[in-house]
């Protein structure tokens, strides 16, 4: 996943160049160097764009600051703001990472993908509305649930600048990208068709409208079964699942639609031993035989021993069936 290199004590290195977390992703030197860390130390099959998911909100004009120990803060948006949203700079602001995405398609080896991502305009905009992340962005969701038509058109704005961000990355030199949505999975049924499904399948139709050949995962945390409706409605080329979706679902209703990425828990990687071996057995047994890319199902924590990423990429290239 995209915190691919926190927990290496070469990236912490790194770290200490940059001003601040903000500075790091915007420096296309440094965000480049991290971005091929893990590559280099694990021969992994792909790069992960180093960057986050709030530099959207960044380049339509918004404060955004990453407190250490405590994450991002914005300034938390409301009706009246949404309509000064400055959609015009997105590509502009945009284009550090853009550089970043070019410098490491130049340096990584042609067999190995380079893999871009944006956060789905819903995780998005639940973060500009409550100023941070809780433990279930109620803030956004009371005011989805009571300003319809202004959630609307934020989302809207949101959709707008990911395809601008999306298709730039692509056009750098991105092989794949990904739609994160970590927080789908707090929304009801309603609210996940409207806030979720759709503004996706709007970012895919525009996507592939301007890059026919783009290729896009989606990654609905915490949808469950809904993850099906997710890859029928969204016409995502992929699906990203995390740890708590069932493999046989995965397997059986998933992969038949689209290729299948995950699922192993962030903490069995952080356990390892024998419990990391049986999970990722368990995984490769049942999804391997289909179109599968062994991936966590959500973020490497930082405290994940380095001994214990060697063991798990051992394993999954070992693996036989």
């Amino acid at each position: 996943m995209r915190q691919a290199g926190r927990y290496l004590p070469e990236y912490r290195a790194l770290r200490q160049k940059a001003d601040g977390f903000l500075d790091l992703c915007l420096n296309p030197e440094l965000a480049a160097e991290v971005t091929l860390q893990p590559v280099r130390r694990f021969d992994v099959d792909a790069a992960i764009l180093f960057s986050d998911i709030l530099v959207v909100p960044l380049a339509l004009g918004r404060e955004v600051a990453f407190i250490e120990g405590e994450g991002p803060r914005l300034d938390s948006i409301d009706e009246a703001s949404i309509d000064a949203l400055d959609r015009a700079q997105v590509s502009r602001r945009l284009q550090p990472v853009f550089e970043t995405v070019a410098l490491v398609r130049q340096r990584l080896d042609q067999g190995k993908t380079l893999i871009g991502f944006c956060g789905a305009p819903w995780t998005v905009a639940t973060y500009m509305i409550g100023g941070r992340g809780t433990s279930d962005q109620a803030t956004a969701r009371l005011f989805a649930a009571m300003q319809p038509a202004a959630m609307q058109r934020l989302v809207d704005v949101l959709v707008a600048a990911s395809v601008d961000y999306l298709v730039g990355q692509i056009r750098a030199g991105a092989d794949v990208v990904q739609i994160f949505d970590t927080w789908a999975g707090v929304l009801d049924e309603e609210g996940f068709q409207r806030w979720s499904v759709v503004p996706t399948a709007e970012i895919v139709r525009q996507v592939k409208d301007a890059e026919p050949e783009a290729r896009i995962v989606g990654f609905v945390k915490g949808a469950g079964l809904r993850a099906e409706q997710y890859v029928e409605a969204s016409g995502v080329d992929g699906i990203a699942v995390d740890w708590t979706v069932p493999l046989a679902f995965a397997r059986d209703r998933l992969q038949p639609r689209a290729a299948v990425q995950g699922n192993l828990d962030p903490i069995i990687l952080v356990a390892g031993g024998d419990a990391l071996d049986r999970a990722v057995d368990r995984i490769l047994a049942a999804l391997a035989p289909g179109r599968f890319i062994f991936n966590l199902g959500h973020g490497i924590v930082p405290e994940t021993p380095v001994a214990h990423v060697e063991r798990l990429v051992a394993r999954v290239r070992g693996w036989t069936g």
